[in-house]
């Protein structure tokens, strides 16, 4: 091996959580290299996030506009498909990376395209497409940022049926006649809300009681009502037992109950797993295909040299957070680089990441939409706090008459009595996401109810939800 071959930090990965380790990593004067299978830019530029938004804002923009009189009656129509699913590729690059490739080379990054593998300690091969091997070793560090997959239950004919997951879902480049979506988490939702409005004729199967589990019940019973209301069957507590294929291309799902269903397409949306089966884990006495567990540095546990971030770590799945874990790891990695004690420099938690346990913002971009930061009161409870749930309708806000007539929407803020802080904040209802941030500032910040109350919202904005919220708790 060549000195060439020898950087402070190599990163396996180069979505957007690998890309800002790399870019911390330079920030602070070390060398970097970054290994990529795929597409420089990774799952969420051209299979999740990007393409995903730029499908629904078409269909959330018309809903928003059919709820606004002298507007509506011009936008009854359907959406022109073909024009949406080119805005998509857009807004995907035709999945070509040739602008992300750019800006690693405009910053000195240096990029190794092939499948990339730990061979025992900072040591990475990498096996490039024409079989060539090339080994890289790191003075300091190496961040596994390799991701997560769609996770398939191991149900019979399910190969052969080559069902879609998000990543087809939001790559297709046609709208089938009927989907049928197997889940009732945020890509289920989303998905559904998209290919529905776009012409499929969709029917969601929950397993479960309801959808968005993970959120205050009443987001997903106001989404399911969205959804059966633009045309979505939507069946809760059923499973999916088997699928086939028929010979005209037809999906046929046989249900728990022993009935079937038929489709054009089916998407199964029921979770993620890890990226590790294969990067050379066991070379380092880790278990091939698992979580990574990390300290707040993002440095796997028991290890000197190895970090573990974004979803790989299991912390929390979502990209905003694995791009903030990014940060804290590339300033931990060059901190230790330097030898400079972490606590001496943390004033500000620069490198420990927290926000991703007790205060981690969501936006689920369905019609309405669904945004929460922090704790949920189940799992404020179950954590032990004494809490009150300050709940408000959201109709009862001058803003959202402005926004849309007819209105509705729900918002639900946690108190911790003890401390009188907000632990989390729900908000249901066209437009909220662009809410979320000012409560996660509240949660993240532990800002006390008594300085809340001078926050004045603007008026007449939806943001006047939090008056109400705090005059509600007040009484």
């Amino acid at each position: 091996m060549t000195e060439a071959n020898a950087y402070d930090v190599v990163v396996l990965g180069a979505g957007p959580v690998g890309e800002n380790v790399a870019d911390r990593a330079r920030a602070g004067g070390l060398s970097a290299a970054i290994v990529e299978s795929e597409l420089v830019g990774g799952e969420c530029s051209y299979w999740a996030c990007m393409p995903s938004k730029a499908l629904l804002r078409p269909v959330i923009a018309r809903a928003d506009a059919r709820r606004v009189p002298g507007l509506s009656q011009a936008v009854q129509g359907p959406l022109d498909a073909p024009a949406v699913l080119a805005h998509r590729d857009y807004f995907t690059s035709n999945w070509k990376d040739d602008g992300q490739v750019g800006w690693l080379e405009s910053i000195g990054i240096d990029l190794y395209r092939g499948h990339g593998r730990l061979d025992g300690p900072r040591s990475v091969t990498v096996t490039a497409e024409d079989g060539t091997v090339t080994t890289l070793t790191a003075r300091h560090a190496v961040a596994v940022c390799t991701g997560t997959r769609a996770a398939l239950p191991p149900l019979p004919g399910i190969d052969e049926v080559k069902p879609w997951t998000s990543r087809e879902a939001t790559s297709a480049d046609r709208v089938p006649g009927r989907l049928l979506v197997v889940g009732g988490g945020v890509v289920a939702t989303e998905m559904a809300t998209a290919w529905q409005a776009l012409g499929s004729q969709v029917t969601v199967l929950v397993r479960g009681g309801a959808l968005l589990e993970r959120m205050e019940p009443f987001a997903g019973e106001l989404v399911a009502d969205a959804l059966r209301e633009a045309g979505t069957e939507v069946r809760t507590g059923v499973s999916v037992k088997s699928v086939d294929r028929s010979s005209d291309g037809t999906v046929v799902a046989t249900l728990d109950d022993g009935t079937t269903l038929e489709a054009d397409e089916i998407l199964f949306a029921t979770g993620r797993a890890p990226r590790t089966e294969d990067i050379g884990l066991e070379t380092v006495g880790l278990e091939p295909g698992s979580w990574l567990s990390v300290d707040d540095s993002l440095r796997v546990e028991g290890s000197s040299w190895l970090y573990a971030v974004g979803d790989a770590n299991h912390r929390a799945l979502l990209t905003h957070q694995g791009k903030y874990q990014a940060r804290i790891a590339g300033a931990a990695i060059m901190a230790r680089a330097q030898g400079v004690p972490l606590l001496e420099t943390d004033r500000w938690g620069a490198h420990a990441a927290t926000a991703d346990v007790s205060a981690v913002p969501q936006v689920v971009f369905t019609d309405p939409e669904a945004a929460s930061a922090g704790l949920t009161l189940a799992e404020a409870q179950a954590a032990g706090h004494r809490v009150r749930a300050v709940d408000y309708d959201m109709a009862n806000v001058a803003g959202t008459g402005l926004y849309a007539d007819g209105y509705r929407g729900r918002a639900r803020m946690i108190v911790d009595l003890d401390r009188e802080i907000l632990l989390g904040v729900t908000f249901v209802g066209p437009g909220v996401g662009e809410l979320i941030h000012s409560a996660t500032i509240a949660v993240a910040g532990e800002v006390p109810i008594d300085r809340l109350w001078h926050a004045v919202p603007a008026y007449p904005t939806i943001s006047e939800v939090w008056l109400r919220l705090l005059e509600t708790y007040r009484g």
